[in-house]
């Protein structure tokens, strides 16, 4: 409750700062040259929000919901104090300058470092304090959103934390704490309230086709946000990289303005039957004037919105991507129907499409289906249309697995073995770290001794493995008990028998920084019992065995156990 009651708190004032600056910016626009200031104003944000990354954090702050799954599985669930305020400061000042991204992400990252923070303070264990970082996840979610049951979805569907049952009570209270704190300062309203008709059963077969069309725009999504991220890091020069991502971005709000912002005027349009609302603000009603053109106009917004997401982030820009996924699903949902329409296929509601796309797309980009569908059923009040939310939802996260496994979260760790998954044994080999589970009590031989000198060893270790090393202290090979058993009673030989002829090569190499399920494959593939940890340069530092591992592996179990 008392993570619920702060990330609360931390959800209203991002939400506060957002409204002050972008009314600061724009309650003075008097003329229509005066919005062409909108073009300059998000790069204006994002320089700003780079500089405070840059010189004053010192820190990465960027994809908040990724960094509290890295925090989760490198760093005991331990996330940096400044992150319980920098990612609200941030993302304010990218968001109110007009920054096409979304304040979600940085509200998590914000309730996640809250929680951690709390949970340090009461000096609790690594499951608590896991715990209570996903209490300050899921309170953010209900905060911002006034949706309780979604915070609570969101936490155990998206972050991927292996909780129980449990789990769910201290979630619930910390997720209705917050909303209820929401609700004193900000009323009881659903966020976007919307003209939705009933729900028929005819329309079935077109909500199915909406998801499949969900599945790919969000593969879309997926694929081009990481790619252009991708492109725009390759100018090493930060200020280089600004400059061509606000450029950029201003020519897409030049000719699209919906992207400038989260977009959250657009869909509230949309969700009441007004999509010229959408387009008014740069060609008046010419665009309305021709059914196809108004069509294609949308559809490119469609397209060209993870562009502008992308460009934000890319350019220093501190935002996520949950707010340009609810956008550009409710911008799917009404391309599809206005397509269906226009065709005369059928007549169906627009806003109800424009609804359950919100949730198709969220479905498919997070790879979250139940926090979709009840997210949105609680921010719009469209619980009626439960059954179509459900079918698009399904439908999409179907489609999306077909091609591809993991979401926009998750794709970039998951190739660095860091996600952790409901899967108990993966989660525990993600937990573990090799560098602390090297032994270092193995007594070495020097490559050019005698089996003489190795008796002495033998003599006064408590092993019966030994790692041969040259004069630099790199690992040649290495000799056990069982080679040399047969030779080390007969004392005549013991200065003729030199250590390289009765040493064997070791199987295979561990080095420090090596991800346990790669270790865990060499133990699988050799057989071996122990291997040898080498640094970059081939020197000896110990070994890991598979007791050791085994012996953590349960008491990481335990760490993370149900029980």
């Amino acid at each position: 409750m008392l993570v619920g009651l702060l990330c609360g708190c931390a959800a209203i004032l991002l939400k506060t700062l957002i409204h002050w600056i972008q009314t600061g910016l724009t309650s003075w626009f008097r003329d229509p040259e005066d919005w062409l200031f909108l073009l300059v104003f998000p790069g204006v944000g994002m320089l700003l929000s780079m500089l405070f990354v840059r010189y004053v954090l010192k820190d990465d702050i960027s994809h908040g919901v990724t960094k509290v799954l890295q925090a989760v599985s490198k760093n005991e669930s331990n996330i940096k104090p400044h992150n319980t305020w920098s990612s609200i400061a941030a993302s304010s000042v990218t968001i109110g300058f007009g920054g096409s991204v979304g304040a979600e992400a940085p509200i998590v990252y914000s309730g996640a470092a809250i929680g951690s923070a709390v949970a340090r303070w009461a000096g609790l264990s690594y499951k608590n304090v896991t715990m209570l970082l996903g209490c300050g996840a899921a309170a953010a979610i209900a905060g911002i959103f006034k949706a309780p049951l979604a915070g609570v979805l969101f936490t155990l569907e998206i972050l991927l934390f292996n909780m129980s049952m449990n789990a769910i009570l201290p979630l619930l209270l910390s997720s209705v704490t917050a909303t209820v704190v929401t609700y004193f300062f900000m009323g009881t309203e659903v966020q976007f309230a919307g003209s939705i008709e009933a729900f028929r059963m005819a329309n079935i077969p077109f909500y199915l086709a909406l998801g499949v069309f969900c599945g790919f725009m969000s593969l879309y999504f997926i694929r081009v946000t990481l790619m252009v991220e991708d492109r725009m890091r390759r100018f090493h020069s930060p200020y280089r990289r600004w400059l061509l991502c606000a450029v950029l971005l201003g020519v897409l709000i030049f000719l699209f303005p919906p992207l400038y912002g989260e977009g959250y005027q657009s869909l509230t349009a949309m969700l009441n039957n007004n999509p010229g609302a959408v387009s008014r603000a740069i060609f008046g009603d010419r665009l309305l004037a021709n059914n196809w053109l108004f069509l294609l106009y949308f559809a490119a917004i469609l397209l060209f919105k993870v562009f502008a997401t992308a460009f934000t982030n890319a350019g220093g820009g501190v935002g996520g991507t949950f707010g340009p996924t609810l956008v550009s699903g409710g911008l799917a949902g009404f391309v599809i129907a206005r397509l269906i329409n226009l065709t005369g296929i059928a007549v169906v509601p627009e806003a109800n499409f424009v609804l359950v796309g919100m949730g198709g797309l969220m479905a498919g980009v997070m790879q979250a289906p139940m926090t979709a569908i009840f997210l949105i059923a609680e921010i719009t009040g469209g619980y009626e249309l439960l059954i179509p939310l459900i079918v698009t939802s399904a439908v999409s996260y179907g489609t999306l697995r077909f091609f591809e496994r993991y979401s926009i979260y998750t794709k970039r760790i998951a190739a660095q073995g860091e996600l952790l998954t409901h899967d108990n044994d993966q989660a525990v080999l993600t937990l573990l770290k090799t560098q602390d589970l090297v032994e270092r009590d193995f007594s070495p031989v020097r490559y050019d001794g005698t089996l003489g000198d190795l008796v002495q060893v033998i003599s006064n270790s408590r092993r019966n493995l030994y790692p041969v090393l040259d004069e630099k202290g790199r690992f040649q090979g290495m000799v056990t008990l069982d080679d040399v058993r047969s030779l080390m009673f007969d004392r005549s030989r013991y200065d003729t028998v030199k250590i390289c002829n009765v040493m064997k090569s070791a199987p295979a190499f561990v080095y420090m920084d090596e991800r346990m399920d790669s270790v865990m494959d060499k133990f699988e593939s050799t057989q071996a019992w122990n291997l040898p940890v080498l640094d970059d340069e081939n020197k000896y530092l110990g070994f890991v065995s598979k007791s050791k591992i085994f012996s953590s592996y349960r008491d990481q179990l335990k760490a993370v156990s149900n029980e």
